[in-house]
C-alpha cells in the first residue's frame, strides 16, 4: 500500500516526489526510462526547451542550479517576432535558459529522494476504488501488468492525460492542439529565437528554436485543420523570409492544451488531484508550462500535507494565485492573437530594440 502513486515523471511529478518523498510512502511511474542519463527515450516530449523566467524563479525558490551538462548552446537574449498577417517584424529582448529537455526531465527525476520507487518505462492503464475508498492501480512494466494499491493517485501525464480522462464527468476541457517539430541541421548561426504569427496557419503560434547545430521548427495547430500541410506551409513561408534549413533529422508531436476560460483547470476529485498540463495549468497565450508544473506541484504538496482528508480544496485554496495569473494572461492574449490589435502593438515598437549589425 502506497501513500501516492503519481503517474508522469515529468517536471510536476517529479517535483511532488521530491517535495513528498522523504515523508511519504510513493511511487511514481512513467513510460520513457528516466534513470539512465545516457539512455535515449523512445517517447520525446515535443517542447522548445526553454525555461521562461517564471520557471527559473521556481528553480531559485526551491534552491537548485542546473548542471552544465543540461544546458544547449547557444544562449540567446532575443526573440524575433514575426507577424506574417501584418507583414511586420520587430526583435524583443527576452531572458530564457536552453535546457535539453530530456535530459532537464532526467535531472529532476535523479533528485527524487531514494525512498520513493521510481517506474520507469511503465504505462498506466486503470483504476478503481476499492471498498476501503483506497485506489486500485493498473500499469504494464516490460509487458506484464502489475497491480498496486494507493490512499492518493496524482495524475500528472501531460496534456493528454489519461488520469483526467478517466475522472473527468463533463467536456469543459481546454482547448487542444497539435503541436509539432522537426529538428534541421544548421546552415547558418541564427542569434535569436523566434516567435511567428500567421492566422492562415494557427490561430495560435509557432517557433524557431536554435539547439546546438539544429534549429527546432515548431508550431501548435488545429488537430482538425490538416496540421502536417500546415506545418510544411509554414516551412515555405519562412524560406521566402529567409530561414535555411538544412536535412531534418528528428521529428516529434504532442497534443497541447490551451485553456480559454478558468474553469476548463481541472484540479481532480476527491483523493485523485491532477497537477502540470494534466490539470491544464499552462499558458493560453505562450504555451509555458514548466512554471505551472513546478507551482502546481507545490501547491499540491502543501495541500496533501496539510488537509489529507480535504485535498483538493486545500489544493483549490493554494492555487488561487495561479488562477489570477492564468486570467492575467488571458487578458494579453487579444494583444497577440487578434491580428488587428497585434498590429498597433507591433507597430508602437513599445519594449522593442533595434538589431545593431
Amino acid at each position: 500500500m502506497y501513500d501516492i502513486v503519481i503517474v508522469g515523471a515529468g517536471p510536476a511529478g517529479a517535483t511532488l516526489a521530491r517535495l513528498l518523498g522523504k515523508k511519504l510512502k510513493i511511487l511514481i511511474m512513467d513510460k520513457r526510462q528516466l534513470l539512465d542519463m545516457n539512455s535515449k527515450s523512445n517517447f520525446e516530449k515535443c517542447c522548445g526547451g526553454l525555461l521562461a523566467p517564471d520557471a527559473q524563479q521556481m528553480l531559485a525558490k526551491f534552491g537548485l542550479g542546473i548542471p552544465k551538462d543540461i544546458l544547449v548552446g547557444p544562449q540567446l537574449f532575443t526573440v524575433r517576432t514575426i507577424d506574417i498577417q501584418n507583414n511586420i517584424e520587430q526583435y524583443y529582448q527576452r531572458h530564457y535558459i536552453n535546457v535539453h529537455r530530456e535530459k532537464f526531465d532526467k535531472w529532476l527525476v535523479s533528485m527524487v529522494p531514494p525512498e520513493v520507487t521510481v517506474v520507469c518505462e511503465a504505462v498506466f492503464k486503470r483504476f478503481e476504488i476499492a471498498n476501503d475508498n483506497n485506489i486500485k492501480v493498473q500499469y504494464f512494466e516490460q509487458g506484464k501488468e502489475r497491480t498496486i494499491y494507493t490512499k492518493v493517485l496524482v495524475g500528472a501525464d501531460g496534456a493528454f492525460s489519461t488520469v483526467r480522462r478517466k475522472i473527468s464527468l463533463d467536456s469543459r476541457n481546454p482547448k487542444t492542439y497539435i503541436s509539432i517539430q522537426e529538428y534541421y541541421k544548421m546552415n547558418s548561426n541564427l542569434p535569436y529565437f523566434s516567435s511567428i504569427f500567421d492566422d492562415d496557419i494557427t490561430d495560435f503560434y509557432s517557433w524557431t528554436i536554435p539547439k546546438d547545430d539544429l534549429l527546432v521548427l515548431g508550431t501548435a495547430v488545429m488537430p482538425k485543420n490538416k496540421p502536417y500541410e500546415k506545418f510544411m506551409a509554414l516551412k515555405k513561408k519562412l524560406i521566402l523570409r529567409g530561414f535555411e534549413f538544412g536535412p531534418c533529422v528528428k521529428k516529434n508531436g504532442a497534443y497541447l492544451l490551451r485553456p480559454e476560460k478558468l474553469d476548463q483547470i481541472c484540479l481532480g476529485k476527491a483523493n485523485i488531484p491532477l497537477i502540470g498540463e494534466a490539470a491544464g495549468w499552462i499558458s493560453p497565450s505562450s504555451a509555458e508550462g514548466l512554471s505551472y508544473s513546478f507551482k502546481s506541484a507545490y501547491a499540491l504538496a502543501n495541500a496533501i500535507q496539510k488537509r489529507p482528508d480535504s485535498i483538493i480544496a486545500e489544493y483549490y485554496r493554494n492555487t488561487n494565485k495561479l488562477r489570477i495569473n492564468i486570467r492575467l494572461k488571458h487578458l494579453k492574449s487579444p494583444f497577440m492573437y487578434n491580428t488587428f490589435l497585434r498590429k498597433i502593438a507591433m507597430k508602437s515598437g513599445l519594449m522593442s530594440m533595434d538589431i545593431i549589425n
